[in-house]
């Protein structure tokens, strides 16, 4: 029954031909081209190109004693001698193999090796192992028949290429060799083919091409070599420009705070209106009136602030504000938009602290509206606007801490006549040097009070000058007393003050203000047919009240009795020699300074 096997006999692996040459135990060695002629003529068949494989290691063999090279013959070859009976196809040594009555195989002789060495195998023919297209190597041709070899269902293999020499076997037998034929011409041509059936290693790994495109293996590998060197080199110069590039960027980025510009959210622009009673709109409506005055004499000069009062020029602002021009010193306005333009006095008063001004040749002036100051509360709001320190336009806020908040100011001449006696209106807005002279106005815009006077922490409550920094004790004179004097001083240059006609001892200690016992000129301290003669007030009469209002000092009657008009009515009540006292006298009139 036919199993695929060949039907011819079967070479076994220990009857392997066999070069008989020495072997180098070198890892390049290769076998003998005339070993692969003689097998080639024996079997009779061209072994076919297959597709290289991978080098398989391989012990080296110990070196054999090369025999002498056997003269050529020329006749043919004997034939093969026969075993007595077929042996055993599925014997394998040791557990079987021929008997003593099957003849040793032929030793095979070796050939010497070329002069040139030995002939390179042509490669695969189809694909290199890695793709590449290869030529097939041309036919052998064939000068006699001979059984395929055992092993190859095919009928033929193609040689591995084996990086060690396989291990030579001798076998002896008692038959003595044929002798050794002369080789047919032809095969010297089979010689490069015959090498690689000599190569064939049937135990070695399946040899299969590969499937990735190349050159041939085993010839490329100096060449892959330098290509992997110059990949590597590229390599490094690419990592070099990446990280220099990089640590650019970097060292930019943390300089620099990033490559983008940072653009931070934010509102977008209003239409810019406030509420009428919010101190933005209280500012808005009020600077335009607001002016700042710079004034200079002969011996020193001074900042101050003030208000316009009507379209015609005329502009209210305190008294010591302009005291230090004099008699023919300089005075220039400036207005909250920057124009300027020079001023006269036109009248003041230093017993109420204010003066008015008039600048001429201007157009387009804004009056600023008065308020009513009975009408103030404690606690209504209130803004303050002036040029503190010279710095114009400032706007400061706060309240009404206090009113009817009696006060005295200046005093600097020591004569008295630079005093001024204000029922003042106190606030907690901040007001500095350089705010004398402006308007307090309340939640409409109206001006409620000329700011006057602030109490240092230093030397008490004064006028500007020399003062500390404000520490929310301002002081206004009422509007009402101002608008009565502005007028005054507009249509006369001069105003009047209220009297009562008496001289006061203001060096009484006791609660309330005493009539003195003697005049300014030795005489009596109660003028003849003065309103307090004729109301029946007495020298060492001590008055306690006005209008319902205690009187603690004879400065607080003062400031009592100017903060009305000449010609009204007030009601006292005194105390004398320890009894109580009411009555009623008409305001008198004195000229002012």
């Amino acid at each position: 029954m036919d199993d695929g096997k060949p039907s011819g006999p079967k070479a076994k692996w220990w009857s392997r031909p066999s070069t008989g040459r020495a072997v180098p135990a070198g890892p390049e060695d290769s076998t003998s081209v005339a070993d692969a002629a003689e097998d080639t003529a024996v079997h009779g068949a061209a072994p076919a190109a297959v597709p290289a494989a991978e080098p398989v290691p391989r012990p080296a063999p110990a070196p054999a004693t090369a025999e002498p090279p056997a003269p050529p013959l020329a006749e043919p070859p004997a034939p093969r001698a026969q075993p007595l009976h077929a042996p055993d196809e599925y014997s394998t040594p040791p557990y079987g193999g021929p008997g003593p009555w099957a003849p040793a195989p032929p030793v095979q002789r070796p050939v010497p090796t070329p002069a040139h060495g030995t002939p390179v195998p042509p490669p695969y023919a189809g694909t290199n192992g890695q793709g590449t297209a290869v030529q097939a190597a041309a036919p052998v041709p064939v000068h006699a028949p001979a059984p395929a070899a055992q092993g190859s269902p095919g009928g033929a293999y193609a040689a591995a290429p084996q990086p060690h020499a396989v291990p030579q076997q001798h076998h002896h037998s008692a038959t003595p060799p044929p002798p050794p034929q002369q080789p047919h011409p032809a095969q010297h041509e089979l010689q490069p083919q015959a090498s690689q059936w000599l190569r064939y290693d049937p135990w070695g790994a399946p040899q299969q091409p590969l499937a990735h495109a190349g050159p041939p293996l085993g010839a490329d590998r100096q060449p892959r070599r330098r290509r992997r060197g110059s990949a590597l080199i590229g390599a490094a110069l690419l990592a070099l420009v990446a990280g220099g590039i990089g640590g650019g960027i970097g060292a930019y980025a943390e300089r620099n705070g990033g490559l983008t510009t940072v653009e931070l959210p934010q509102a977008g622009r209003d239409s810019g209106g406030r509420a009428p009673d919010s101190v933005a709109g209280i500012a808005s409506s009020a600077l335009p009136s607001v002016v700042t005055l710079h004034v200079s004499g002969s011996a020193e000069s001074g900042t101050g602030t003030g208000f316009v009062l009507d379209k015609k020029g005329h502009i209210l602002t305190n008294n010591h504000v302009v005291a230090p021009a004099g008699s023919n010193g300089d005075i220039t306005v400036t207005f909250s938009g920057g124009e300027t333009a020079p001023a006269e006095i036109v009248g003041k008063d230093s017993g109420y602290d204010l003066a008015v001004v008039k600048v001429t040749g201007v157009s387009g002036l804004k009056p600023l509206p008065l308020g009513n100051s009975d009408n103030v509360q404690v606690g209504d709001p209130v803004v303050a606007i002036g040029a503190p320190f010279d710095l114009s336009n400032t706007v400061t806020s706060g309240i009404i801490s206090a009113k009817q908040r009696p006060i005295t100011a200046g005093g600097e001449k020591g004569d008295g006549s630079d005093v001024s006696y204000v029922d003042a209106l106190q606030t907690d807005a901040p007001i500095n040097p350089g705010n004398s002279g402006g308007p307090l106005v309340d939640s409409e815009a109206h001006v409620i009070g000329i700011n006057s006077a602030i109490r240092g922490a230093d030397s008490g409550s004064g006028l500007d000058g020399g003062q500390s920094g404000s520490i929310g004790l301002g002081f206004a004179i009422p509007i009402n007393q101002g608008k009565r004097v502005a007028e005054e001083l507009i249509n006369t240059g001069k105003a009047t003050h209220p009297v009562i006609g008496v001289t006061l001892d203001m060096k009484f200690t006791g609660d309330g203000a005493k009539v003195g016992g003697k005049g300014a000129d030795g005489g009596s301290a109660v003028t003849a047919d003065g309103p307090a003669d004729k109301a029946g007030i007495k020298t060492g009469d001590i008055i306690t009240e006005v209008e319902g209002e205690r009187v603690h000092s004879g400065e607080e009657l003062i400031v009592k009795i100017r903060a009305h008009r000449p010609g009204d009515r007030l009601d006292l009540r005194l105390t004398r020699d320890g009894k109580e006292l009411s009555m009623t006298l008409t305001l008198g009139s004195a000229s002012g300074t």
